[in-house]
């Protein structure tokens, strides 16, 4: 996995535990995850166009 290997990962995790705290990491997972899972829904879903849109128009008086 591009050459980074189990030492490297510890002292980045290490880095990033000391950087956001340890109360901050679940909230900053949940995050990426969800993040994740957006992206993977939009690239999965067709183009869809929404007709749901109200146009409503203004006529001039």
């Amino acid at each position: 996995m591009f050459g980074i290997g189990m030492p490297e990962l510890l002292i980045i995790l290490v880095i990033i535990l000391i950087i956001f705290g340890a109360g901050k990491l679940p909230e900053i997972g949940g995050a990426i995850g969800k993040g994740i899972k957006n992206f993977k829904k939009a690239t999965n879903d067709t183009d869809e166009i929404d007709a749901t849109h109200d146009s409503k128009k203004i006529e001039p008086k």
